[in-house]
């Protein structure tokens, strides 16, 4: 006799409605599209360091090429495969007349790693990070092709930079020699003086020298800045700073100036440096066409205000005796007089009074004492 099956079981094994077989199919693609997320290779990290820079630039000076670009951004930790470890350095050897297209693989095949900026330099960085390319600067013309890129922590290197190209000048002066006298601060400027240098970097001559940059600067500063403190070449061997502050310790350096190729300028290395320390040991002049006004019981006296900017006021002495020596005269301002008037009403009548005046400046230092001046009282 044929088993009947259960009510349950004859309901399992009945034909699919089309709803039920709709959801049957949206649950497979969901549990597939599962399944296969989870068999893809991880996605790679999202890029957050700069791993190239468009920004590189440089110039000659002397008998170098001063490379720069600004610093690349640290947002990484030191463990990343983000995290750049070094800068590579790529120079390419010319003739001037080469083609100037090049991709990134000629170059790459053709160019000699020179150098590299190491992992302390670019963590200590501020803005710009640089490098040097000393040159055997003979023979003939080249044109010097540069490149950098980023090296990460796994050794993975970055694209190259972009391009720099540079036709260096042999005939580039060598520096200037700056000489010191001990008195370089006077009263409104600070004059530096150098001697000439003898001959070009490769020793030719007659030197290749159109005139002199100057530099400042400042306890603040570990760098030359890259703008002189001239409007213009320096054409002596001499420069008068009249642009400085008392109180403040200079550091000066000068470079040579020649003509380079297609005519642009080119700065020599940095002179020897040159410290000045700007103290104000000056005076100021005495003070002149001092006037007296007398009126019963009081004398007013009155003067025109120094020349000097750091005049920081004036002091008034008095007697009754013109003969007296001047240090034991009576001083009669009991602190700095900061206006150019007085009123003396500790007079009596009937009496003479003899005046002169110091002015003092900023740093303390008193002028000479004034022509005397007297009046008598009423």
């Amino acid at each position: 006799m044929r088993e009947t099956l259960p009510s349950t079981s004859r309901i399992l094994l009945s034909p699919l409605t089309n709803s039920q077989k709709a959801l049957c199919i949206s649950l497979f693609f969901a549990f597939a599209i599962v399944g296969c997320g989870k068999r893809r290779p991880p996605l790679p990290p999202v890029e957050r360091v700069q791993q190239r820079t468009e920004l590189l630039s440089g110039v000659q000076r002397g008998n170098r090429v001063i490379l720069s670009w600004p610093a690349p951004l640290r947002n990484a930790p030191d463990e990343s495969v983000q995290s750049i470890r070094r800068i590579d350095v790529y120079r390419l050897a010319e003739k001037p007349t080469a083609p100037l297209p090049l991709t990134e693989e000629e170059f790459s095949v053709r160019s000699t790693l020179i150098g590299s900026v190491t992992y302390d330099q670019i963590k200590n960085a501020t803005d710009t990070l640089s490098y040097p390319d000393t040159l055997e600067l003979a023979g003939e013309p080249t044109r010097l092709r540069y490149a950098i890129r980023y090296v990460n922590s796994s050794e993975q290197r970055a694209a190259f930079s972009n391009f720099l190209l540079i036709e260096p000048s042999a005939r580039v002066a060598k520096p200037p020699t700056l000489v010191s006298s001990g008195k370089e601060v006077g009263e409104d400027a600070i004059a530096i003086n150098w001697q000439p240098p003898d001959s070009n970097i490769d020793d030719s001559t007659p030197l290749n020298l159109l005139g002199y940059n100057v530099y400042r600067l400042d306890e603040s500063q570990s760098d030359v800045s890259q703008n002189p403190i001239n409007n213009s070449l320096v054409s002596g061997n001499q420069y008068v700073d009249r642009n400085f502050r008392f109180g403040e310790n200079y550091r000066y350096v000068v470079r040579s100036v020649s003509l380079g190729t297609d005519g642009a300028q080119v700065e020599s290395l940095n002179s020897n440096s040159l410290p000045v320390s700007a103290r104000d040991i000056f005076a100021p002049s005495a003070p002149a066409s001092i006037t007296i006004a007398a009126a019963p019981g009081r004398l007013s006296i009155f003067f025109p205000a120094n020349p000097e900017s750091d005049v920081a006021g004036y002091e008034i002495y008095r007697s009754n005796d013109p003969d007296l020596p001047k240090e034991r005269w009576t001083k009669v301002t009991t602190a700095a007089l900061t206006k150019t008037t007085f009123l003396d009403e500790n007079v009596e009548s009937g009496k003479r009074y003899y005046y002169y005046i110091k002015a003092i400046d900023q740093a303390g230092n008193v002028s000479p004492p004034s022509e005397v001046v007297s009046e008598s009282v009423p």
